[in-house]
């Protein structure tokens, strides 16, 4: 969660990158490089923990229901694995870095515009509803469908019920939802830091309880004066 915290304040205090034109966004790249570089690898980073919190959540939870949470623990881990091999971020994508370096070292318009193109893909990609995005949407809907049925805290099941419904309609219209989609992220955001709260609650050791005083004859416990 720290990783996606500083992306957010990353990504509301640095220079934003065009959102049309290969040729402009290659030259905003060239220009920003390191910021851009950090940007997207703190985009991409979390996928790898995530992995770890869904199966987490998925064993946790198999006594609630075992082929939901093989199902739900298949469909998430399976989504946040195959989000570091998609090409883009939602906000960039790595590759974007290489066709800068190629464009900048391309001596005519002509050597360049195939970088510009490719660029442009790209940037389409970003906009474009990914099944990846909808299976991890999906995949939080299922497990906070588990949680309802108890082990973990109602309002924390509930919020991820909320999360998940939320999240496969912002997937699905983020196209024409614009900077309404941040809502899906802010939501997701909280629940996964309850979540990381909640799974180190409940793999925290508990205090052992001490003998209880044995009853003595009349009523009264044998540690009474």
């Amino acid at each position: 969660m720290l990783l996606y915290g500083t992306a957010l304040v990353i990504f509301s205090v640095t220079a934003a990158p065009p959102v049309s034109d290969g040729a402009r966004m290659l030259e905003y790249i060239n220009a920003h490089r390191t910021i851009y570089l950090v940007r997207q690898l703190l985009w991409l980073g979390p996928g790898l923990f995530l992995m770890v919190v869904f199966l987490a959540l998925a064993v946790a939870l198999r006594h609630r229901g075992k082929s939901v949470a093989a199902i739900a623990g298949l469909i998430s881990v399976a989504s946040w694995a195959l989000s570091l091999a998609w090409p883009t971020t939602g906000d960039g994508s790595l590759a974007l870095v290489l066709l800068s370096d190629k464009y900048s070292e391309a001596a005519t318009s002509a050597a360049r515009a195939p970088f510009a193109a490719a660029a442009e893909v790209l940037i389409a990609l970003n906009d474009v509803p990914a099944v990846i995005g909808v299976l991890q949407t999906i995949g939080v809907l299922l497990i906070s469908l588990l949680m309802v049925r108890g082990t973990f805290s109602a309002k924390l099941a509930w919020l991820g019920v909320a999360t998940g419904v939320v999240g496969i309609v912002a997937e699905v219209l983020r196209p024409v939802l614009g900077w309404a989609y941040a809502a899906y992220g802010v939501l997701l955001f909280v629940w996964l830091i309850w979540i990381a709260v909640a799974l180190w609650q409940l793999g925290s050791p508990r205090p052992a309880e001490g003998p209880r005083p044995v009853p003595a004859a009349g009523g009264r416990n044998a540690a009474d004066p």
